[in-house]
Order: structure tokens, then C-alpha cells, then sequence
């Protein structure tokens, strides 16, 4: 186990003085010094009890019987990477095949904030997962969910968490603050529970996560700066980063599987000049296809890169600022004495290939492959078997009913905007036949539902949604449905809705893809019906498979499952589904589905 430094300091001092030998010795490399900025050649780094000991010219005093020497051939010492926000579920493994999955990309520290878990087993289940984040080889810190449910009164989630349990896990050890205030309008209001949160994580000298996903930048944004949030990820346009910034928050920019939101943001640095130091890079949510084909981190500085930022630049972005902003300098973030021995040898900074990745002075990944194992973790039974549906599903539970005599309705649908979490608000007129409204699949208008998961209710909450592209007789369902975890089911005909729902109630949740009732694929996430306990790679194959369903469905949207996840997520504007109805997250109002018929 990693010691502190205070309690290691005698041995670094003794091995940066020669008078010890390190444990590991990295000889002739380009240290990456995201302190003063510079490219140093020449630099030997010497590591003992799992921290830099000597960053320098010559580390030859260091070296001596049983010290392990790297020779880095003159390729670049990098600090290991760091994800300053993001949901391990969303990968739809476990904490531990999550960090599997991202070492070899150099990911060696992650920020991970498991609302998802929580929305469904409640304070037990993020404690599950702060328990193996702490098991694991590398810095998996961990920030107690702020909002479960989300958006109270709009929708019910499967647990909640109260102020007095948020208190009562940010003292555990391994937390590093609050997760996401997503309830802005509850800061800006004054909201008791939010205030109370906010306060305790204060207390506790934690920092304190931000969500602010309204366009606007108004009074109701001034005042949730005021109320303590101290980052956002939320923000899409440079205007966004900008007021963040100047409003002393740190701007996340996120590049997920679905999120594109650096290129616009980054202009702040790169056009507007402002100071690169309050900036930071993070995923929030990267399926596992993602991860084992493209990459976690070192995919996201590369892109932040190609959008004109200097190399150095984009990787304190990924290092430096995020430790800084989590009080976690003197740990994390660099290379330098004193700080955890993470670090990656690449021979190219712009493209950082991921030649070698260290964590505590250990290697762990070499050339893309792990060099260590790391054992699998085994969640309770009690974590499993939480789909309850009450009852099968039929085709006629789907079904939208209005007055009998009229012929026409119009309809509020919600409308998927690619590689964005926001929605739009859209209407559209579909025909009534025999008292039921209909789809227009001409028009890319099918249906959604949610189905209640958590206490068996057998609640089905019916609407429109455009934007999937669907041609065919199909329907989607997932398990996994931001943030309240219900089941989400979109589709174009109402008995594969019906198989859908009830094929992930057999397999206790996942994501399934149905067309003319047959299966096209199949994930099964049997770990609160978020998570798979199977390797990254096997999920990612299977994640590949409900792709090029939805595909063969018709749908071309860029990761279009992870549209679909966030459907029910009503805390981001515009409209969304809830257990309630349908949500106008502009008003954080229910409305209506059927605006009039004639």
C-alpha cells in the first residue's frame, strides 16, 4: 500500500542523496514539466516506495543492486493522465474493468462521481464502489453523488440520498468532495437540501462539483456561482467558458463518446487568450467501445491538441489543473519529487502513442497491453436482480390514447441532437386512428417509453421523440436511463417495444435492440442494471453489436446509444421523460404530450 509522503520523505531524501538505491530508475528522457512548461532533454527520474525520489541530469547515484533501469531512449516523461470528471457506469463495467480498460491509454487517476449507482441502491451502492475504487492500482477518487434523485418532484428514482447521508460519506476515506449540483434552479433558489450539501463539502475543505445546464447566463447563473460550485462541464459554447472562468469556476471541456464540446470551448485560450490554467480536460461518460478502441484521456488531450493548443498546454490541462483544482498538488499531476510515481514514456507528444504507463513506480500497461493483473471485483448479490417490472409487458401498454372522434394531433416530441446532451423542444402533427395517436415514421417521429423499474409498479409513461432515423419495425431498450436508471424504450412498433422491456426484466437490465421480433443484440448489465462484470473487451463487442443494430434498424447517428441513455435525464434542457410524464426542463415543468386534437 502507498504510503504517505510525509512518512517515505527520510527514504526519498536518502535516494536523492545517494545514499539509498531506488527501486526504479528511468534514464535519458524529455521530462514533460508541467510546472514551468518546459521540455527538459536529458532527465533521469528515480523512484522509491512508489514516488519520485530525484527528477534530474543524472540519476546514477541512484542505481544500485536491485534498482529496475528504464532506458527511455530519449522519448517524453509525461505526468500519467487524469479524468477530472466522469461515471465509471457509464462504461457499463465496473470500476475495476473501467481502470483496466484506461491504463494502457495512460489514464492514471479518475474522478468519478457513481450518481448512476446510487439511483439505484442508494448510499450502499456508492460505498460498494468507493470500496473498490480503493482496492485498485491506481488514483480512483471519488465525489458523493449531490442529487438523487436528480430533479425532486420530476421524477423517482430507485434510492434517495438525504444532506445528513451526503455529510455523512464525504468523512469516509477516498472522497474528494461533492459530485455534480445538477440542481441549479434548487442553488439559485436557496434550496435547503442543496445549500446544506454544498455547506458540509465547504466545511470539510472539499471541493465541490458543478453542473449549470441552462444557455442562460443570467442572474439564476451568477447566483449558483455564488452558491459554491467551483467547476462546470456543462458549458458547450466559448461564451460558456468564458463567464465560468471569470466567475472563478474551473471550465471542464469534456470530450465523451457522444460529447463534442472542446472545440468550441478551447477558443477561449486559443482566440480569446485567456488563461489556460483554469481549464480542464475530462470524459464524463465513455462507453467501452470507446475505451478499448480509441482511447480515454490521451484521445482527449490528442483532440485538444488538433484544435490548437500547445502540446504542454493541453497536458497540464490533463494533469497539473485537475490536481490543483482537487487539492491534490503535492500527490498527483506531476513529475516531482515527492509526487506519486504516475507517469507515461511516449515518443511523440502531439500524437502521444501510450508507450509505457507507470503508477506508484509500477508498470502497468506497455505498448497498449496491460503488464500487471488486476482481479476482478465481485459485487454482492444485492447488488444484482434490480429490474422489477411488476408484470409482462404487451403491445397495448404502449399505446397513446386521445379523443375518439378527431383524426389529427399535435404532439410534443423530443428532439436528439447529435454528440450533445441537450435536447430540443419540437412539435409535430401525427394521424389518430381508432382513438390511439400515431407514430410518423415518414417524419422520424417514433415513440418513447419509460417503464418503472425500481419498485415494480408496471408504469409505462408514453411519448414522442425524433432524431433516431428509424426505417424499420424496431425498438431499443436500455436499463441504463440517466439519472433516475427507470427503463427507457424508443421504438417504431409497439409488440418489439413490448419484447424489448421484457427481455432485459429476464436478463435483470442491459440494452437490447429488437426488429420484427427478433433479437439483434444484446448487452446484459446484470450490476444494478448499469454495469457488466464481463472484461472491457467483451462488453465492447457487445456494445459494437447493439451499434450496428441500430444501424441495420436505421439509425446513423455518432453513438446514438448514448443519446438514447440520456433521454430521461431531466436536468438538461430541453424536454425529457420521467416516471412523471413528460418534463419541459426549461420550466422544470410536467407537460403535456398531446397539445390538441382536430
Amino acid at each position: 500500500m502507498l504510503q504517505s509522503w510525509s512518512k517515505t520523505a527520510p527514504e526519498l531524501v536518502d535516494v536523492a542523496m545517494g545514499r539509498k538505491p531506488a527501486d526504479l530508475v528511468i534514464r535519458n528522457g524529455k521530462w514533460v514539466n508541467v510546472y514551468s512548461g518546459e521540455i527538459i532533454p536529458g532527465t533521469d527520474i528515480a523512484v522509491k516506495a512508489g514516488r519520485f525520489a530525484y527528477v534530474g541530469p543524472d540519476a546514477s547515484h541512484t542505481i544500485g543492486e536491485g534498482t529496475k533501469v528504464v532506458d527511455a531512449a530519449g522519448r517524453y516523461l509525461v505526468p500519467g493522465l487524469c479524468d477530472a470528471h466522469m461515471h465509471v457506469e457509464s462504461g457499463l463495467v465496473t470500476v475495476t474493468e473501467f481502470a483496466r480498460a484506461v491504463i494502457p491509454h495512460g489514464t492514471t487517476t479518475m474522478f468519478i462521481d457513481p450518481h448512476e449507482i446510487a439511483n439505484v441502491l442508494g448510499l450502499d451502492g456508492v460505498r460498494l464502489m468507493n470500496e473498490e475504487a480503493q482496492s485498485l492500482p491506481i488514483n480512483v477518487l471519488v465525489q458523493v453523488p449531490s442529487c438523487v434523485p436528480s430533479a425532486p418532484g420530476l421524477e423517482t428514482a430507485g434510492a434517495e440520498l438525504s444532506a445528513q447521508d451526503v455529510a455523512e460519506a464525504l468523512a469516509w476515506p477516498n472522497v474528494i468532495g461533492l459530485g455534480e449540483m445538477m440542481n441549479f434552479p434548487g442553488v439559485a433558489g436557496n434550496d435547503p437540501k442543496m445549500m446544506a450539501e454544498i455547506a458540509a463539502t465547504q466545511d470539510a475543505r472539499l471541493t465541490v462539483g458543478g453542473h449549470y445546464a441552462s444557455p442562460h447566463l443570467g442572474r439564476e447563473f451568477h447566483a449558483y456561482a455564488a452558491g459554491g460550485p467551483a467547476d462546470d462541464h456543462e458549458g458547450t459554447t466559448v461564451d460558456d467558458a468564458i463567464a465560468r472562468v471569470r466567475q472563478g469556476m474551473r471550465a471542464m471541456l469534456r470530450l465523451g463518446s457522444a460529447w463534442y464540446d472542446i472545440a468550441a470551448q478551447i477558443k477561449a485560450v486559443t482566440e480569446s487568450g485567456l488563461d489556460p490554467r483554469n481549464f480542464l480536460l475530462c470524459t464524463d461518460d465513455s462507453h467501452s467501445g470507446t475505451l478499448v478502441h480509441d482511447g480515454h484521456m490521451n484521445r482527449v488531450v490528442r483532440h485538444a491538441i488538433a484544435q490548437g493548443l500547445k502540446p504542454v498546454t493541453a497536458i497540464q490541462m490533463a494533469t497539473l489543473n485537475t490536481a490543483q483544482h482537487f487539492g491534490l498538488e503535492r500527490e498527483i499531476g506531476s513529475i516531482a519529487p515527492g509526487r506519486r510515481a504516475d507517469l507515461i514514456v511516449t515518443s511523440d507528444l502531439a500524437a502521444l502513442p501510450i508507450e509505457m504507463v507507470f503508477a506508484r513506480g509500477e508498470l502497468m500497461a506497455e505498448n497498449g497491453t496491460l503488464a500487471r493483473d488486476i482481479p476482478a471485483y465481485v459485487y454482492p448479490e444485492s447488488a444484482r436482480n434490480t429490474v422489477h417490472l411488476g408484470r409482462l409487458l404487451a403491445a397495448a401498454d404502449f399505446d397513446i390514447p386521445s379523443n375518439a372522434r378527431a383524426t389529427r394531433a399535435r404532439v410534443n416530441v423530443i428532439g436528439v441532437v447529435e454528440n450533445q446532451a441537450p435536447t430540443r423542444a419540437l412539435q409535430a402533427e401525427v394521424a389518430i386512428e381508432n382513438g390511439l395517436v400515431q407514430m410518423d415514421r415518414a417524419n422520424d417521429v417514433c415513440q418513447i417509453a419509460l417503464v418503472e423499474r425500481h419498485r415494480g409498479t408496471g408504469d409505462v409513461v408514453n411519448a414522442f421523440v425524433s432524431g433516431f432515423g428509424y426505417d424499420s419495425d424496431c425498438a431499443m431498450a436500455s436499463t441504463v436511463a440517466h439519472d433516475s436508471h427507470h427503463m427507457i424504450v424508443v421504438g417504431t412498433n409497439k409488440a418489439d417495444m413490448a419484447k424489448a422491456a421484457n427481455r432485459l426484466h429476464e436478463v435483470g437490465g442491459g440494452i437490447v435492440v429488437i426488429k420484427e421480433g427478433r433479437e439483434l443484440a444484446l448487452v446484459e448489465l446484470p450490476v444494478a442494471g448499469l454495469m457488466s462484470d464481463q472484461r472491457a473487451e467483451i462488453v465492447a463487442e457487445k456494445a459494437a453489436a447493439i451499434v450496428e443494430a441500430m444501424r441495420a434498424c436505421g439509425c446513423r447517428l455518432n453513438n446514438a446509444y448514448m443519446q438514447h441513455s440520456l433521454l430521461a435525464l431531466v436536468v438538461i434542457p430541453e424536454l425529457r421523460i420521467s416516471d412523471k410524464g413528460l418534463i419541459d426542463v426549461r420550466t422544470f415543468q410536467k407537460t403535456d404530450v398531446i397539445l390538441s386534437t382536430h
